[in-house]
Parts: structure tokens; C-alpha cells; sequence
């Protein structure tokens, strides 16, 4: 049970908004970037204003997603040595103002989408609709395994969308591959945060209480889906390269090593990928991070054409 809200304060209120994880939505940009590559006659100065106007909108809902996930989850987060002092279970925050604060952020940031574009808009109400899903009864998918990180992870190519969106393509020309690697890749990350929330819990007897999927996890459970998601990854962002864009074939190895990396974070006491937005910490994350976000845009303008000598099929192709 929360404590009473007799206490509950603007302070409160401002802070399930959660805008300091705002970052999340850096996600958006190989949207954007991957969408310039089709149209780059659409940068421009104007342009910047759409995209700050888009990522203000995207930021309001996700502010949305997180006032009603706070709400949800106090609960649960009673039972979490850590998460028990969040403003809810502290009794800072009137449930019932938070509700509208819910609803307020949803209207506030999908009518903004409507400025930039009605696919925008539509995307953005789909990413809000899903984060509901998530923490609302009856279907709550946070509580089902495997379709917890599934659901949770399918924001990511919501949010690849939405940059699509943003340029102003229409959704047929986004590649099938490139949006399947990017929801992987998000499931991914999802799940090594589950497996290091598992690690940090698993002595307290409040764990199942805390997260009901946890009553299905084990660690040999959470690291085989790891590896799943890890090559589901990597098989659909290699059928994209080698169909659009082969030059991003040279930025594996560091992709790979982002991946290593973020794994190796999560056998760490108390390990920070239990709480993303704090991953700043990790210097050798955010340089590896820096280092293959910046190889991998070059490879988005710069052409290397001996590439595609190279990787040129050598068996006969059957016949459709």
C-alpha cells in the first residue's frame, strides 16, 4: 500500500513526469538520420524546428507513459529497497491528480505530433496506447514473461518511426529489417535490465512481490533470451545492410562491442543498466557508445564502393 498523499507536493508531481529520462528518445535520431539518406534535400534550418517540435511531443507522451507507470507501480515498488522512496509509495503525489496529469500529457503531446505530421500524431498515440498496456489491468504485459520485455522493447521502433515520421516518408518505404533489428536490439537491452534486476533481488524475499514475472525468471532463463534477442538483432540489421546500405557492414565489430560492453555491465553489484538513464556513468560505455554512433553516421553519407565487389553473390540465386 502507498502511504497517504496528505503531503503530496508540485515537487512530486514534477518528478513521475521523469523528464530527466527524456534521453530515451534519443532513439528517435537513426530515424531521422536514416530517412535523410533517402531525402537529404529535407535538412534545412526549418527542419530543426520540426524536430525539436517533434521531440517535445515525444517527451510529453513519454511523460505520460511514466506518470501512470508510477501510479501503477507503487504497489510494487514498496517491496524494492530503492524504489520505495519514489514520490508515490512517499505519499508525495495525489493519485488522483496524477490521473489527469496522465491524460493531460497524452493530449498535450499527440496534438503537438499533429503539427509536424498525421502519422506522427497516430505514431505517437500507438506508443502511448502501448505504454498503457503495459501497466494497466487486465493485461498488464510487465507482469507476463518474455512478452514484459517484448512490449516494453516495441517502443524502440515506435520511436524509429516516429523520426521517420518526422522528415515526412511515408511508413511503406521504412525497410522491414531495419525496424525488426531495432525492436531486437531494444529487447535486448530490456532483457540484460531484467537479468540485473533478477541479480541484485534475487536473496530478498520481496522479488516475486516486487515483479510477478520474476516468479517464471531464472538467470539461465533471462541469458538464453538474451542471446536470442542478440541474434535476432544482428540477423535483421545484416539482411538491411546487405539489401541498403553495405558500407555499414565496417561498423559491426563496434556494434558488437557496444553489445559486449553493456552485457559485461550487468554482472556489476548494483549494476547501473538497472536504471538507463544513468549509463553516463559508464565511461567506457558512452565511448564505445560515441565511437560507433559516429562511424556508423559517416557510413550513412560516405560510399565505399569496393564493398559491394566484394559481398557480390558467388552462387546461383534460385529462381522465383
Amino acid at each position: 500500500m502507498t502511504r497517504s498523499n496528505a503531503r503530496a507536493t508540485w515537487a512530486g508531481h514534477w518528478r513521475i513526469m521523469r523528464v530527466d529520462h527524456w534521453i530515451k528518445n534519443v532513439f528517435v535520431l537513426p530515424g531521422i538520420l536514416v530517412a535523410l539518406t533517402v531525402v537529404p534535400e529535407r535538412a534545412s534550418a526549418a527542419f530543426i524546428q520540426v524536430v525539436l517540435l517533434g521531440f517535445l511531443a515525444i517527451g510529453l507522451v513519454a511523460s505520460s507513459n511514466y506518470v501512470i507507470n508510477e501510479v501503477l507501480d507503487a504497489p510494487y515498488d514498496v517491496e524494492h529497497p530503492i524504489k520505495r522512496l519514489r514520490p508515490v509509495p512517499s505519499g508525495l503525489v495525489d493519485v488522483r491528480v496524477a490521473s489527469v496529469q496522465w491524460i493531460l500529457l497524452m493530449v498535450a503531446g499527440v496534438g503537438l505530433a499533429f503539427v509536424v505530421s498525421r502519422p506522427f500524431a497516430i505514431t505517437l498515440f500507438v506508443l502511448w496506447v502501448m505504454g498503457t498496456m503495459y501497466n494497466l489491468e487486465p493485461i498488464r504485459s510487465k507482469d507476463i514473461p518474455y512478452v514484459d520485455v517484448l512490449s516494453e522493447a516495441l517502443n524502440n521502433p515506435l520511436r524509429m518511426l516516429a523520426g521517420w515520421f518526422i522528415v515526412g516518408l511515408p511508413a511503406s518505404r521504412i525497410p522491414v529489417s531495419l525496424i525488426l533489428s531495432y525492436w531486437m536490439i531494444g529487447c535486448y537491452f530490456m532483457g540484460i535490465k531484467r537479468y540485473a534486476e533478477f541479480r541484485h533481488m534475487r536473496y530478498l524475499i520481496q522479488m516475486e512481490r516486487y515483479r510477478p514475472a520474476f516468479a517464471f525468471y531464472s538467470e539461465s532463463r533471462l541469458l538464453a533470451s538474451i542471446m536470442f534477442y542478440a541474434s535476432a538483432a544482428m540477423l535483421f540489421l545484416g539482411a538491411f545492410i546487405m539489401r541498403y546500405r553495405m558500407e555499414l557492414i565496417l561498423s559491426f565489430p563496434l556494434v558488437a562491442a557496444v553489445m559486449a560492453i553493456y552485457l559485461m555491465l550487468a554482472f556489476k553489484p548494483d549494476s547501473a543498466v538497472q536504471a538507463p538513464e544513468k549509463l553516463y556513468r559508464e565511461p567506457v560505455l558512452v565511448l564505445s557508445v560515441a565511437l560507433c554512433a559516429t562511424t556508423m553516421l559517416l557510413l550513412l553519407f560516405v560510399d565505399v564502393p569496393v564493398l559491394y565487389s566484394l559481398f557480390q553473390p558467388t552462387l546461383p540465386t534460385p529462381p522465383r
